[in-house]
């Protein structure tokens, strides 16, 4: 019964991804902009703007564009997303594939290591939190997510790299590095293999290369645990309240059962729905932490999205809006499948 749940939510995935597709086809051709004034310029020839069009096939019908941007019936002679490509970028000419297959596992690497942390932070600050309602960590829990959500991300950065990079450094303490990138430039980054530069750091053997990564990861990656470990704290908090007064728990604990079992039988249950938020902060983030990486320098996909929009690089657009959904919804796949293995009821 799980494997037939899973069958189905691959399915809808999929045609989530081809209405996700074709919506972002005809919007952004909706839009006024001509991207061809973009590429050769106000002041080009009648003769250069019907070159230009042709050859980007913004001469042909919506629908034949259509044709050859899926592959099917193309009038180009290109492949499409059928044969397992994005097109070429209008401005760089470099595949849109091999493009965000360079950006995007930068974005992947801050927000996966950022989530880990503020997810293993939440998960004992909420539930000690919950058991001990009016404590010290409920106290603090509020302060923190009050605190913390009370400022956007950029806002933050800023404040910590003007705290940590240039205030210790002007008082002669140990500092952290300067926001220009993920690796010292004196530094030779390790060939990619999985573009996690930690990981690839540790596959080529290359441990200089894993310190000065991980120092320059540091502040961005605290940067983003500061801002979104907050709601995930009060997501644990406010279900561990809600699991405590259930029935189940209260015959657990008139059974005699110990205070930490069922705790730990309390915090199976309020899992779930911390899962489901950190789940959508993380698809959020694929778009959203384009402020962080622009404060650090780090160049990730959301970076790249911003540039190829204000290009008017249609296949970029597409690709990366197409790659991100991707990824999301791969992501909420997963969460669906932990739940259904935390409570098989939600498989049938």
């Amino acid at each position: 019964m799980v494997w037939r749940f899973i069958a189905k939510r691959v399915v809808i995935a999929l045609l989530q991804l081809i209405g996700i597709s074709l919506v972002v086809f005809f919007l952004i051709r909706g839009l006024d902009a001509d991207p061809v004034a973009r590429i050769v310029g106000l002041n080009a020839t009648a003769e250069a703007v019907k070159q230009a069009t042709e050859s980007l096939g913004l001469h042909e019908a919506k629908l034949q564009q259509l044709a050859n941007y899926l592959g099917i019936f193309s009038s180009s002679g290109k492949d499409g997303i059928m044969q397992g490509t994005l097109g070429e970028s209008w401005v760089t000419g470099s595949s849109i594939l091999e493009e965000v297959a360079r950006f995007l596992p930068i974005t992947l690497e801050l927000i996966t290591y950022s989530l880990i942390i503020a997810f293993l932070m939440a998960m004992p600050l909420g539930m000690s939190s919950g058991t001990r309602p009016g404590g010290f960590a409920d106290r603090f829990t509020f302060v923190w997510g009050l605190f913390a959500g009370s400022q956007p991300e950029f806002w933050w950065g800023l404040m910590f790299v003007f705290v940590f990079f240039f205030l210790f450094q002007q008082a002669g303490w140990p500092s952290a590095p300067a926001p220009l990138g993920r690796l010292n430039p004196f530094l030779t980054a390790p060939e990619s293999i999985t573009g996690f530069i930690l990981i690839d750091a540790v596959l080529r053997g290359r441990f200089d290369v894993w310190l000065d990564a991980a120092h320059h990861l540091m502040l961005p990656v605290f940067t983003l645990v500061f801002v979104i470990s907050g709601p995930i704290v009060k997501m644990v908090r406010q279900n561990m309240l809600r699991v405590l007064r259930s029935d189940y728990i209260l015959y657990a604990r008139s059974a005699g059962l110990s205070r930490n079992k069922v705790a730990r039988y309390a915090l199976r249950a309020a899992l779930a729905p911390a899962m489901t938020l950190t789940a959508i902060i993380y698809g959020f983030l694929l778009g959203g932490a384009v402020p962080v990486e622009l404060i650090y320098s780090l160049g990730g996909i959301g970076e790249y999205s911003i540039r190829s929009i204000l290009n008017l690089d249609f296949p970029a657009i597409q690709g990366t809006v197409l790659i991100i959904a991707m990824v999301s919804l791969v992501i909420y796949l997963v969460i669906d499948i932990l739940h259904a293995f935390l409570d098989p009821r939600i498989a049938f």
